[in-house]
C-alpha cells in the first residue's frame, strides 16, 4: 500500500516537471497556516460578548478557552486594577491576541495568488517540450515527447488550481471569522471602559 503510494508520488513529480516539488511545498505551507489559523480563531463561547461580561463580572474562575474568553478574562483583571489609561493599556493587552488572529492570512492570499501562475508556469514548458519535439521530431525527449509535454502542461495546471481554490474558499471563511472577532474585541474594550466610567456593570 505505502510502495504504491509512493510511486504513485513519484509518478506525478515525473509527469509535472520541476514546478511539482515547490507547488507541493505550497501545499504543505499553506494547510499548515490554514490549520493555525482555525485553532487561533476559536472563539471560546458562543454568548455575546456583553452576556459574557454580566454573566461573568469578575473574571472566568478557570482557565480561559478561545480567543474572546482570553480578551475578557485579560480585559477584566485590567478593568479591575483602575489605574491609567484604560483604552491604552487593553489596547497594549490586546495587541497580542489581535496579531495572533491576523497571523498567516497574507501568506495564504500569497499561496493562493502563486499557486496557479507556478501552475500555468509548467503549463508554459510542456508546451514548449512538446513544440521542441515537433520541431525536431525527438518523441522520446525526457518526460516522454508530445505526450510528455502536453501531460505536464495539463497536469501542473490542474495541480495549482487544486492548491488554490479550496485555500481561497477556506481561507476567505477563516478571514470572515477573523472580522467578527476583531469586531468583538472592539466591543469587549468598548464595554470595559463604559462599564469603570459608569462604575456599575454594563
Amino acid at each position: 500500500m505505502l510502495g504504491e503510494l509512493l510511486n504513485d508520488l513519484r509518478f506525478y513529480f515525473e509527469v509535472g516537471g520541476y514546478v511539482m516539488p515547490p507547488l507541493v511545498a505550497a501545499t504543505v505551507v499553506l494547510w499548515f497556516a490554514i490549520g493555525y489559523r482555525f485553532a487561533a480563531l476559536k472563539r471560546g463561547n458562543i454568548r455575546p460578548v456583553r452576556r459574557i461580561i454580566q454573566k461573568y463580572p469578575d473574571g472566568f474562575g478557570r482557565a480561559p478557552r478561545g480567543v474572546i474568553e482570553k480578551a475578557i478574562d485579560l480585559g477584566l483583571q485590567i478593568a479591575g486594577s483602575r489605574h491609567g489609561d484604560l483604552r491604552r493599556r487593553l489596547d497594549d493587552a490586546f495587541w497580542p491576541l489581535e496579531r495572533s488572529i491576523n497571523r498567516f492570512h497574507k501568506l495564504i492570499m500569497t499561496i493562493v495568488a502563486v499557486a496557479p501562475l507556478m501552475g500555468l508556469l509548467g503549463t508554459v514548458v510542456g508546451m514548449i517540450e512538446t513544440f521542441d519535439s515537433l520541431g525536431d521530431m525527438s518523441l522520446f525527449a525526457q518526460s516522454g515527447g508530445i505526450a510528455g509535454g502536453i501531460s505536464q502542461a495539463l497536469f501542473t495546471t490542474q495541480m495549482g488550481l487544486a492548491v488554490a481554490i479550496p485555500g481561497l474558499i477556506v481561507g476567505g471563511m477563516l478571514e470572515k471569522r477573523a472580522a467578527v472577532i476583531r469586531l468583538e474585541l472592539a466591543q469587549v474594550k468598548d464595554i470595559l471602559c463604559t462599564r469603570v466610567q459608569q462604575g456599575s456593570p454594563a
